[in-house]
């Protein structure tokens, strides 16, 4: 018999609206222990408002939203104590050390005195950040400041971890420094809902995505079906001086198109950014 797998995060409904605008726009999710999650979309389509309600910090204008079986409205403390959060925006404090970050962290979650010295240093350790234990944060780049975020948050042993475009900003070698420890944070057992703007992050980390433009969940699957749904080679062509797609499911079909055309063309491979652009008319970063 086949056990029931019941989901860490879910929305039913979920709707968020701030006068006219609908920020977030009658979303149904599920999400299960375990997975990486990307939320894919552009800024503005209702990302991190999603995830400041599941994080209780933002309350929904209708619907209801659930993290380890609490609701995030009627029991924000008992969903809150499971969850583990990494902001889009740097928030650690530059006049403390990391180690006094992390402390602090600790002792706002009630951590007894021993368990929490031995989190910080496994932590310290976990993000590379030991050798800077005693240094103020105000020293750090941004990308240890990132780092030191995500050692934060997983201090008090969350089960669930958001992360709201954790390498927005940073340099692409931080960025992949970042993705490294996001897939060790998901090899024990974590599970985490990462929303981001960027294609290759969605492609390479999540087990599966969703995409969201203008508060609307548009498209939801793994990453392949995604892509094999738009076709997996694009030609990529101008006319009248303009950049146009047309896709194919094979190499092949999309060779002999290309044979068939007057003028010149490319094949590559598709990404998540094709799938946004057939469904919406338009790129995730325009």
């Amino acid at each position: 018999m086949t056990p029931i797998v019941k989901p860490l995060i879910k929305t039913e409904a979920l709707t968020k609206t701030y006068g006219s605008i609908i920020a977030v726009d009658n979303l149904d999710l599920e999400i299960t222990e375990g997975e990486i999650f990307g939320f894919l979309g552009p800024n503005g389509a209702g990302k991190t408002t999603t995830c400041r309600i599941l994080t209780t910090l933002t309350k929904p204008s209708s619907g209801h939203a659930f993290v380890s079986g609490f609701n995030v409205v009627e029991e924000p403390v008992k969903a809150k104590s499971g969850i583990g959060v990494v902001p889009q925006y740097l928030n650690v404090d530059g006049e403390l050390s990391a180690y006094e970050n992390l402390k602090l962290h600790g002792m706002l979650h009630g951590m007894e005195w021993g368990k929490m010295k031995m989190h910080i240093e496994k932590m310290l350790e976990f993000v590379q950040l030991s050798d800077r234990a005693s240094s103020l944060v105000k020293t750090f780049s941004e990308g240890m400041k990132k780092r030191l975020m995500v050692a934060r948050a997983l201090l008090h042993e969350p089960k669930v971890l958001f992360l709201d475009e954790p390498t927005v900003g940073l340099d692409p070698q931080t960025r992949r420094n970042i993705w490294g420890i996001i897939r060790r944070i998901n090899q024990e057992r974590a599970t985490i809902f990462l929303t981001t703007h960027y294609i290759e992050e969605a492609e390479v980390l999540c087990h599966r995505v969703g995409i969201i433009d203008y508060g609307r969940l548009i498209a939801l699957d793994i990453p392949e079906q995604l892509l094999k749904r738009t076709g997996r080679f694009v030609v990529e062509m101008l006319d009248d001086d303009r950049s146009k797609a047309r896709f194919f499911k094979n190499r092949e079909d999309a060779g002999r198109f290309v044979a068939s055309l007057d003028r010149d063309a490319i094949i590559r491979k598709s990404n998540l950014e094709d799938v946004f652009i057939k469904l919406t008319g338009r790129k995730v970063i325009d």
